[in-house]
Order: C-alpha cells, then structure tokens, then sequence
C-alpha cells in the first residue's frame, strides 16, 4: 500500500508532533508533506522523508501570517496516485484531495480508490472557537492593532475557504469527545475518537516521595491562551510552590508577573527522565488552560501525580473529579484558588492515578488506528 503522510507544518515540538511521529513509526516509508520544515525546531524525524514546497522559503516567525496560503497550497498538492493519505492536522493540511474525492468529482485520477482520513485535533481554532481570543491578543506585540484590523477583514473568506477543505477528507478521526462536537458543530461532519498517543511508559514507575513543601508543576509552551497565568497568580495567592515548566513567547510577562516571588520557580524545557522525576515529587499538576485533549496532563498521570484541570474540553475526557484530580469551572484565580484548597482535603491513591493513564498509552493508538484503517483501506 502507497501511503502518504501530510501535517500543516513542521517547526517546533507539541502535541500534534507527538502524533505526527507515532504514525510516521506506523509507517516509516511514508514521506511527510508539509508546508514548512524547521529540522532546528523539532528534530525528530530525521530517518524521515520530509517534503516541502515553495511555502518553504517564507521564515518561520511569519509561519501565522500565511493560512491563506497554506490554504492554496495543500488544496493543490497532487497526492491522487496514493492509496492511503493520513493528514494530521490542526489547520490547513485537511485541503488534500484523494484519488476516491477526485473520481466521486468528476476528475480524472490515477488511482481512483485511494482514500483520506484526516487525524483533525480540532477545527481550525482561531477561525472558529477560539476567534474571540485571538483577535482579543493574536500575539505579535506592538503589530497586534495592525493584525487585528486585517484579520477581521479576512476572517469570512478564510472560514469559508476552511470549512470547504474540510468536506474533502473522505474520513474523520479526532481526539476526544469534545472535539467530535466541534467537527460536527462548525465542519457538519462525523468523526471517531482516538484519543492521541502519551509515552505513559516514560513516567511510572517511581516512587512518589513528596514532603511537607512539595511543589505544585505545570509543565507548557508559555503562550496566552494556555492561561498560565492563573496558575502563578493563583499559587502566589495561596502561597503555594509552583514550578512552571517551559519556555514560549509569554515566559517574560510570566516572570515579570512573579515578581522574583519565593512561591514561583521558572525551570526550562528538561527531558523525559528528569520530567518524569518532576512530575513524580509534585503535589499536584495544574492544568488551566481550555484544550481539545491534552497530553501534559496525561503524562502528569502515568507518573502518579493528580491533575488539576479547568473542567470544560478535552480534560473531561481523562480527569475524573476526586478519583484522579479534581475539575475547576471557571478559568479564574478564584476558581483554581478553590480547586487548590479542595485538592488539599482530598486523598489519592498514585496507583490508580497512574493505572487511569494506561488507557491512553502508544500501543494503544498503535492498535486502535491501525484497525481504523485497515476497516477504510479493505
């Protein structure tokens, strides 16, 4: 079987890398399409086939500027001789057109039983649910004014030109209930759940030794709508030790916000071992940020840590409140100030806060999609 892998674009590491990576092992002779490739910001696909196009030459900090190009580009990228394309995808690599679209159109094609099945995390968020926040801060400084302006001018024909790509997909797959809900609510189409894969491997297996000083920990790309800065205004409230573990365009304004206070600790990106020793020691794993799923969390899990969530999206999915963390309702100090203080009275078991992990391990998305997809390809 011909496959062919396709993703928006491939420039730094995060959830959706975690997924493209674990269906590249799925497929190692696949090559990855995509728009833009930075080897520098993720290096993980080295032994990969990675293929770009003219969309290459733009740098990378302009990677927010180009969805209508992006657009464009995936909706002309000639993958009709495939038997298989897997698109996964957050935006714009949906646009792909399969052999099965192109016959079912009326378009000649070199293989007209070759199929699409997008892994779509959500719809395209700053078109759709998460548009209130972007043109509220879009995230480019002193230039927000400029890109505010021309966004909400663009902003019809671009979710126009979005849902139309995203009736190409001949078959959907998403991340968590909550997702399934956007599919339908802003694309009109069906998709199945497969929750992402986590290394819960990775994290168990150590023993929790927390003190009486044990830290609390939110491990995260230091961006503004992840919300962060609830979770450092809310252990400065309580006088509680936070570390955050990270870095991203909002680190400065995050340690400024801190002012220097004992309670917060800026700590950088660390690998997988010592992540998993952090995790292992903490109290608990804060979690604010309104996400499709989620993966940090998750791993916070496996190593036996309860989670801390704001309780709408994706969370719902893995966080059972008093069993494995507790949820929160509203996304304010407030709200998870008193998660905090709730958390504080309960008892967990790091047992079955790690067994509820295993659920959504590697092997298991291994499995589950690969059944998925034999059940289309056959």
């Amino acid at each position: 079987m011909k496959v062919a892998i396709v993703c928006d674009w491939l420039t730094n590491v995060g959830g959706a890398e975690k997924v493209l990576l674990e269906i590249h092992r799925m497929y190692p002779k696949a090559p990855i399409y995509t728009s833009k490739y930075a080897p520098k910001g993720i290096d993980w696909f080295k032994d990969a086939d990675v293929r770009t196009g003219w969309l290459q030459i733009f740098p990378v900090c302009m990677r927010r500027l180009l969805s209508p190009l992006r657009q464009r580009w995936f909706k002309h990228l000639d993958l009709s001789e495939y038997d298989l394309i897997i698109s996964v995808t957050g935006a714009e690599a949906k646009a792909v057109k399969s052999g099965k679209w192109l016959h079912e159109h009326g378009k000649k094609t070199a293989n007209p039983k070759g199929i699409h099945i997008s892994y779509c995390h959500v719809p395209t968020q700053y078109y759709w649910q998460m548009y209130n926040d972007y043109v509220e801060n879009p995230g480019f400084g002193i230039l927000n004014p400029v890109v505010r302006f021309f966004f909400k001018l663009m902003v019809g024909p671009l979710r126009r030109g979005d849902y139309k790509a995203a009736q190409v997909p001949d078959y959907y797959v998403t991340i968590s209930e909550y997702a399934k809900e956007l599919m339908n609510e802003y694309y009109d189409r069906e998709a199945v759940v497969i929750h992402p894969p986590v290394e819960v491997k990775d994290f168990v297996g150590q023993i929790r030794s927390m003190s009486q000083d044990a830290y609390y920990i939110i491990t995260s790309r230091q961006v503004n709508w992840k919300r962060i800065d609830l979770a450092v205004k809310a252990c400065m409230k309580l006088k509680r030790k936070l570390l955050v573990v990270g870095e991203g365009s909002e680190h400065h304004k995050l340690v400024k916000m801190s002012n220097d206070s004992e309670w917060i600790e800026f700590v950088p990106l660390v690998g997988k071992h010592e992540l998993a020793k952090l995790l292992t020691d903490a109290k608990g794993f804060l979690f604010p940020s309104f996400e499709p799923f989620g993966i940090a969390p998750v791993e916070a899990l496996a190593a036996g840590c309860p989670v801390i969530a704001f309780g709408e999206g994706g969370a719902q999915d893995y966080v059972v409140d008093g069993e494995n963390g507790v949820l929160f309702p509203r996304q304010t100090v407030k709200s998870l100030s008193d998660a905090i203080v709730r958390f504080e009275k309960m008892k967990f078991d790091s047992a079955k806060v790690a067994k509820s992990a295993k659920k959504f391990s590697a092997e298991r998305f291994d499995k589950e999609m690969k059944k998925y997809v034999d059940k289309k390809v056959n």
